[in-house]
């Protein structure tokens, strides 16, 4: 099966260890064992006294109790019998098109966003038809163009909400206009929700599974609980015959999940509202450092995101992309996303959830590689 080169993954993987001020990062500021058992009170004396008389095992092949009834926490509607754990959102998205998805089939995906809601469904022989976002738009979904791209063989729209760089929040009335054009095709919506609940107000942050019967919202313990080494995602709907693909496939792939991993995640889950308080904290208090620094720096603009970890910022020098984040890294230590990972163009991602300090040293670092340039295309 011939698939294309992950861009934003190859490129995370290739600098992120060796950055000095890393703002690609998408996760919140990550959190300790030792700062996870503060946040949610938890005895670890007691947790690791009892974790290690434990065989391990495979434990609960759909998961563990205490970890899928926390996700059901995340919903309005949903049931422990409506989540299936997975290997990260990643493994979520995959394993969607993996079980769902056929060669011929018509899938729509939302650009820019994550590459897996293309590129993946894209290798299984899908026909894939991309609705381009723009700025103009505040990257929101267009739905008189969504309308154009439906027909009667749509199998499954993908959507990403916040959205993957650009922050745009799409609202339960936009959800539920989307869901209107989905129900007239029969088809399935995908949506990649990593980000929900990292908002920069305090109003709930809808989901596709509690707004249609055959929406798919993704998510893991990654970008908003601050743990992606537990590499635990999940997939939850209310179309149980999805339920029934998924959980066939697994036994293929998957199996289950790591026991220790779900532990954890069940504490995470079980005291949710105070590591959301200690995540919204951060990304409020950075999103406003950033647009101070956008709305200073003459050279880079953007569509203010409206929730989640990223921006897409674009520049006005007359440097690709790739060629720009590569040499600003090289020259400055500024570790930031190109443009190019999302099909786009004179733009980075930066990733603005990461500790306060880093931030603020990173975009300082962004404004030297600009004065540099400044000065090199003066000459």
């Amino acid at each position: 099966m011939k698939i294309q080169p992950f861009k934003v993954e190859e490129w995370m993987n290739a600098h992120e260890t060796q950055a000095r001020y890393n703002i690609a990062e998408t996760c919140v500021d990550s959190v300790s064992l030792e700062e996870l058992f503060r946040l949610t009170n938890t005895d670890d004396t007691a947790f690791w006294q009892n974790f290690r008389k434990k065989r391990l095992t495979y434990g609960d092949i759909k998961g563990s109790p205490e970890f899928r009834q926390g996700i059901c926490g995340l919903y309005r509607t949903l049931k422990t019998e409506n989540i299936v754990p997975t290997h990260g959102a990643a493994g979520a998205n995959h394993h969607v098109f993996y079980s769902l998805i056929e060669p011929g089939d018509e899938v729509i995906s939302i650009m820019p966003t994550y590459q897996q809601l293309y590129s993946i469904p894209e290798s299984l022989g899908a026909k894939v038809k991309i609705l381009n976002l723009t700025a103009e738009n505040g990257y929101h979904v267009d739905l008189q163009a969504l309308k154009e791209l439906v027909t009667e063989h749509t199998r499954m729209i993908c959507i990403n909400n916040p959205n993957n760089p650009t922050g745009a929040l799409m609202t339960e009335k936009e959800l539920t206009d989307i869901v209107k054009i989905a129900c007239e095709a029969d088809a399935w919506i995908l949506c990649d929700e990593v980000y929900r609940h990292l908002t920069q107000r305090d109003d709930w942050c809808p989901s596709i599974a509690d707004l249609y019967k055959k929406g798919i919202s993704v998510s893991s313990m990654s970008k908003v609980f601050s743990l992606a080494g537990l590499r635990l995602g999940w997939i939850a709907t209310r179309d149980m015959n999805a339920i029934r693909s998924f959980l066939s496939h697994r036994d293929y792939n998957l199996i289950s999940c790591g026991m220790l991993d779900e532990a954890i995640a069940g504490i995470a889950l079980s005291d949710a509202e105070n590591i959301l308080k200690r995540n919204r904290q951060i990304v409020r208090t950075n999103l406003a450092i950033l647009d101070q620094w956008v709305n200073t720096q003459t050279h880079v603009s953007y569509v203010k995101p409206e929730a989640g970890t990223t921006a897409l910022v674009y520049y006005d020098l007359n440097i690709p992309s790739r060629a720009f984040c590569e040499e600003m890294f090289h020259r400055t230590g500024a570790f930031v996303t190109p443009g190019e990972c999302f099909e786009l163009e004179h733009c980075m991602r930066i990733g603005y959830a990461c500790d306060t300090a880093t931030l603020r040293a990173g975009l300082a670092a962004v404004d030297e590689y600009i004065a540099l340039k400044e000065k090199e295309e003066q000459v």
